[in-house]
């Protein structure tokens, strides 16, 4: 799917959410990525197989730690 030099990391890979963005829907809370992986506002992924990842990424760090505003 991807057609960049030098070409975006695949869908299988470790990296994939590096690959770059061909659709932005930020109203709606996702991207489509070069390698047809779906990537979520809520770090979450669904693959092009229709695989999903769980949301992995701690998108609050200061809520989800407990630690103080200061």
């Amino acid at each position: 799917m991807c057609r960049h030099t030098p070409a975006c990391p695949t869908a299988d890979s470790t990296d994939a959410e590096a690959a770059l963005v061909v659709a932005a829907h930020p109203e709606q809370g996702w991207s489509l990525l070069c390698n047809g992986v779906l990537l979520f506002d809520d770090t979450g992924d669904l693959l092009p197989d229709g695989r999903t990842i769980a949301p992995h990424r701690p998108t609050d760090a200061r809520r989800l730690t407990g630690a103080a505003a200061n």
